[in-house]
This record gives structure tokens, sequence and C-alpha cells, in this order.
């Protein structure tokens, strides 16, 4: 499975069997982490035997069951760590689905955990991603439309139309898909509207543009 049929296959699973993440998937995991990491600037970490963050109130009434281990997201304080924790975040929850994994974004309903991960001073938790073996695959979730997202000065090029494609498939914060992505010649800005995570969100939805358009990060304007 290569990463366009991983947007394609990726559902978000709250409910996991129980299971661990070993051997090599684990490893092949933590090797994608390293490298997010290092391209990323920031320091996100797998957590794994830690089962109190998904055993509190707030995990219950986020209906999950059984998470095996998560994703804490985590970088230096300032402006953009957001839109990259998104970004990098993605890369990994999509690397996830290749290695048969299932994942769910997770922006409140869990505990943190300080004793779990590493925070640096000048560090902070932006969001974590729950991980492992799902119960089920997840389900499809209603989308916005190309002209709900899309804005393009005259007949747009396939490969803006197939980013957008992958972009309306990007998980979003409560699915509210709040951004859009406008064409000028060949860059495209892309906007977060207002709202809890939508910088998170931004992020998330131009790893999934590149990745469906075949660009990369100079696509932006």
């Amino acid at each position: 499975m290569d990463l366009t049929q991983a947007i394609a296959e990726r559902h978000s699973v709250r409910q996991y069997q129980n299971r661990p993440i070993e051997g090599e998937t684990l490893a092949a995991l933590q090797r994608a982490v390293a490298e997010c990491n290092a391209a990323g600037g920031l320091h996100m970490q797998l957590i794994t035997g830690e089962d109190r963050a998904f055993d509190s109130p707030q995990a219950h009434y986020g209906k999950f069951t059984n998470v095996p281990a998560y994703l804490a997201l985590i970088g230096p304080k300032g402006e953009g760590l957001e839109e990259r924790c998104g970004y990098w975040g993605e890369r990994l929850v999509l690397t996830a689905q290749t290695l048969g994994l299932n994942t769910c974004w997770v922006g409140g309903t869990y505990k943190k955990i300080p004793s779990a991960y590493q925070i640096a001073p000048g560090e902070k938790l932006v969001i974590v991603i729950s991980v492992g073996y799902g119960a089920t695959q997840g389900h499809p979730r209603k989308s916005k439309t190309y002209a709900d997202v899309a804005r393009a000065e005259g007949e747009a090029p396939r490969w803006f139309k197939d980013g957008v494609a992958a972009a309306l498939l990007a998980p979003t914060a409560l699915n509210q898909q709040k951004f859009t992505l406008t064409l000028r010649g060949d860059r495209v800005q892309a906007k977060a509207g207002l709202g809890f995570f939508t910088k998170t969100d931004l992020g998330i939805v131009k790893c999934h543009f590149e990745i469906g358009a075949g660009r990369d990060e100079s696509v932006w304007a």
C-alpha cells in the first residue's frame, strides 16, 4: 500500500483489538517517527504500554477502547507549531495505515500523562493520535465538495483537482473541513478557517494535498 492508497482507505478508528504493536511493525513506526521529527523539527513520540491516557472519563466519552499506543505530538513553542504537527502527524497516520494499523486524531478526549513522554523546556504537547489494530476499519464520513473548498482562476489542472480530492479525505476536527485551497498560476494558497484545531487541520490538509497532487512544499504560495 502506498500513501495515495492509504489516504483512500484511512478512516478514524476508536475501538481497537486487545493486541499490542510489536516486532517489525513497531520498529517501522518508530523509524517513521524519527524521520518525521528530523524533517519537521519536532519531538513527536510513540507511547506504548501506557493505558491511563485512554482509561479516563474523557476517553470513555470519546468511546475509545483498548488503545495500545498513541503518538504524542510535541514540538518547540512558536508560530507554525500546530500546522507542522498536523502535517507530520498525518504522515505518521498514513504510514501507520500502510503498516496495517488504524488511527484517530484526538484533541481533547484523553487524559494527559506527563510522565509518559518527554517535553523539553520551551516545548508543548499539541495533540495526540491513537494507534493500534482496529476492531473495524472505520467508516467513510460525509464530506464537503470540491466547489465548497477550492478556488481557481480559469480551468484548474488535473494535479490541482487531484490534490483537492485528497484534501477532502483529510481528517479535521469535528469533521468541519474549515479550509480553502486557492490556485493562482502554479501556486496554491491554503487557508484555515476559525475554530479549535484548525491550524493543525491545515497541516493535515496540506499533507494530503501534496500527496494527491504529486507536488512538494514548493507548491504553496
